[in-house]
């Protein structure tokens, strides 16, 4: 089993910025794709953006409700898997869940969450 630890949510204005950050209690980022989805109340959980374990080369797919405005990377020396988010709309308000995942589907872990709020 594999806990996944996000941290770094909170309170922000519109077009502030927030780090999220989600590190697995053991080190399996170069076996895992990652991803980060978000649920915000009264809708269904959504992809946001995820990250291959890649090699030498991580490729990296976003929703395009945040293309240009969030990037997803990945730290394998730190197991840390990040998503910066600039230029926050009160849209982006939801809780986001880390997530890791086996290409074959066969195992797949889920972080508690962390929630985003953003509002003046």
């Amino acid at each position: 089993q594999v806990q996944l630890v996000e941290s770094g949510g909170g309170l922000v204005q519109p077009g502030g910025s927030l780090r999220l950050s989600c590190t697995p209690s053991r080190n399996i980022l170069s076996n895992y794709d990652m991803g980060w989805y978000r649920q915000a109340p009264g809708k269904q959980r959504e992809l946001v953006a995820a990250i291959t374990s890649g090699g030498s080369t991580n490729y990296a797919d976003y929703a395009d409700s945040v293309k240009g405005r969030f990037t997803i990377s990945r730290d394998n020396a730190k197991n840390t898997v990040y998503l910066q988010m600039n230029s926050l709309k009160p849209e982006d308000t939801a809780v986001y869940y880390c997530n890791a995942w086996t290409t074959t589907g066969k195992y797949s872990y889920w972080g508690q969450g962390t929630q985003v709020t953003v509002s003046s």
